[in-house]
């Protein structure tokens, strides 16, 4: 059961955000912020309270908390993000995690070792975290040894061509994933029931699960229809602006 999630409203300076899509223009302020609105109904519509955190124009992908953290039952793991521009963001979080959780209870991946919460998908108490180039070896040594201190588990996905783990694969509980491109085949997921996402809705790979709901991306059908029909209630949201900088519906925020 999720109670919290943590959000961070994007600033002006979102339009400088990493991107490797550029063809598809730089974010649209205004437009993002109306959507950011929406996702925070969206969030709250699955029964968890939401704490919005204010912008920080110092960083541009800074509304991606996802990648400064990642949550678990009995603990939470400030991460070391691999992308230089964002690297002060683990620190900015502390503060509000520590609202959430005891000085004991806060672990951290350290340097050399690198870690976005984008690459960690949790299943139950086993945590797959892909190797990616933000999310390298030491990061997730660091990773698995701190999981395993805590009486959880993890394992390493390598990645070929997405950014980040949950670009291409989520986890959606009742022992179900949604899979797109090089996850359809991986032997790592080869037990679980897969909802397949075609190539021209992958970006609707990135769901989230809450509380017995799914909130899927707006402009995907097949993807929306094909959760429909797998038994989940579905909430649509237009995350299209942050699309423009990689970003994705888990990419935004925080859910413990």
């Amino acid at each position: 059961m999720f109670k919290n999630a943590i959000v961070k409203r994007p600033g002006k300076s979102l339009s400088e955000g990493i991107t490797s899509a550029p063809e598809l223009g730089k974010p649209i302020y205004e437009l993002a912020i109306k959507q950011h609105d929406a996702y925070i109904e969206a969030l709250k519509a699955t029964g968890v309270t939401v704490t919005v955190l204010e912008a920080d124009e110092r960083y541009p992908d800074s509304c991606f908390v996802e990648d400064t953290a990642v949550i678990t039952r009995n603990c939470a793991i400030s991460t070391n993000p691999g992308a230089g521009t964002r690297n002060g963001e683990a620190q900015e979080m502390l503060p509000t995690l520590k609202k959430f959780f005891a000085d004991e209870d806060i672990e951290y991946i350290k340097a050399p070792g690198t870690l976005e919460g984008g690459d960690v998908m949790m299943v139950g108490d086993h945590f797959y975290v892909g190797r990616s180039a933000r999310t390298n070896e030491e990061g997730i040594r660091q990773f698995i040894e701190i999981l395993e201190r805590r009486g959880l588990s993890g394992s390493e996905v390598p990645l070929e061509h997405v950014l980040h783990l949950k670009t291409g694969v989520n986890y959606i509980e009742n022992d179900t994933m949604l899979v797109s491109g090089e996850f359809v085949e991986k032997p790592d997921f080869a037990r679980f029931k897969k909802i397949i996402i075609p190539e021209d809705e992958a970006y609707a790979a990135n769901c989230i699960w809450m509380n017995g709901k799914v909130i899927v991306p707006e402009g995907y059908p097949v993807t929306t229809e094909r959760i429909r029909e797998a038994g989940y209630e579905v909430i649509i949201t237009d995350t299209s602006e942050y699309k423009k900088i990689d970003g994705g519906l888990s990419c935004l925020s925080l859910r413990f």
